[in-house]
């Protein structure tokens, strides 16, 4: 066999697989989203001034954000937020930083008389991501921080 012809055949296997190679990359399951960097910060309310709960993370998927539900919930309830109960929580606010990720923020102002009724100590955060796709991502514990007076 000639190098010339044998050369021809070396090159078309190689497009051969690098063109099976990006069919099987384009096949694959779309992902969930994903949320990072999360952070929850609480300030109590103090001399007449309303506090506040406010939670701050990164959220992406391939597909863009469409949205992320929160619900905050005392440790000592012992609460287990399903996702399901997460579709009807409120809502954050999300800004996109890019094509497939927003920086999402939920804050709750919080008044002394709501700090009397509530239960004091640690605190959860759930939280369910929905993508552009649909495809959701559920954190039962996203985050957690202390309630204090």
């Amino acid at each position: 066999m000639s190098k010339r012809v044998l050369f021809s055949s070396l090159i078309g296997a190689v497009a051969l697989c690098g063109a099976a190679a990006g069919g099987l990359a384009m096949a694959s399951p779309p992902t969930e989203p994903t949320l990072k960097g999360g952070s929850a910060h609480y300030t109590a309310p103090s001399n007449g001034k309303a506090g506040s709960l406010t939670y701050t993370v990164d959220v992406s998927d391939d597909s863009g954000v469409r949205g992320l539900k929160i619900l905050a919930w005392p440790a000592s309830s012992e609460l287990d937020p399903t996702e399901a109960e997460l579709r009807s929580a409120e809502s954050a606010t999300c800004r996109s930083v890019s094509d497939e990720t927003a920086r999402c923020t939920y804050t709750l102002k919080v008044t002394k008389r709501d700090v009397a009724d509530l239960g004091k100590g640690t605190w959860y955060l759930s939280a369910l991501a929905t993508a552009k796709d649909g495809d959701t991502a559920f954190v039962p514990r996203a985050a957690t921080f202390d309630l204090t007076g």
